[in-house]
């Protein structure tokens, strides 16, 4: 499966990279050990974290300014991250779904980059990050139609499936057996990239068994 980025987003967020890890996992509910690393991450960011500072992180600042240079609201459309640390600024926590979730979105608030994994088994053909067209819209994960318009957003053969802000139900992680394919959604570089690659193998390894994993980063050349 190869990966790349349109040329309309390069010349619009010409910082635009992705960090790509791919494995084979078992899904289940998360352990007690990783629910404890993952609390502690929370209580910890809960005391470190206002609403007003979350904007200032420097991976969400760039997505935001990445949203408005393609032509969509960031205080509309709030990227993961970001909305997931806001959650955590005014007391809401975070709600707990499985462990390969758990693991990505304890990377996201701990880094600022937007987090998504999808089933590979879902997707066919190559995949491209573009710019959705005016009037795009998918079936969203607890949600119904999402309008994803000029979002950055991964595409198949098959049409869009995942975005920074909100994933489709299409690929989407369910239990069982799975081969996955998790993508960090980077607008400013790459230069942290490879670190929070190797955090997220390492996670993986230790809280889900996951022996092999197939890194890559997607940038212009």
């Amino acid at each position: 499966m190869k990966i790349s980025i349109s040329d309309e987003v390069y010349s619009l967020c010409p910082g635009t990279a992705l960090g790509v890890l791919s494995y084979k996992a078992d899904v289940v509910p998360s352990t007690q050990e990783l629910l404890i690393l993952f609390d502690a991450a929370v209580a910890a960011l809960s005391e470190s974290y206002s609403t007003e500072k979350i904007a200032q992180n420097p991976h969400i600042a760039a997505t935001r300014q990445a949203y408005k240079a393609l032509g969509k609201s960031p205080h509309d459309y709030r990227n993961a991250a970001e909305a997931m640390l806001r959650r955590i600024a005014q007391g809401k926590g975070l709600y707990r779904i499985n462990n390969i979730v758990e693991i990505n979105n304890l990377i996201s608030i701990s880094s600022g980059y937007s987090i998504g994994s999808y089933d590979t088994d879902q997707l066919q053909g190559n995949l491209e990050l573009r710019r959705a067209e005016k009037g795009t819209h998918y079936d969203g994960i607890g949600k119904s139609a999402v309008n994803i318009e000029y979002l950055p957003t991964l595409y198949d053969q098959s049409g869009p499936f995942g975005n920074p802000s909100s994933d489709s139900r299409r690929a989407m992680i369910q239990p069982g057996g799975h081969n996955i394919v998790t993508i960090i959604y980077s607008f400013d570089g790459t230069e942290e990239l490879n670190y929070w690659l190797e955090k997220l193998a390492s996670y993986l390894r230790d809280y889900c068994g996951v022996v092999e994993a197939e890194k890559a980063i997607v940038k212009k050349c």
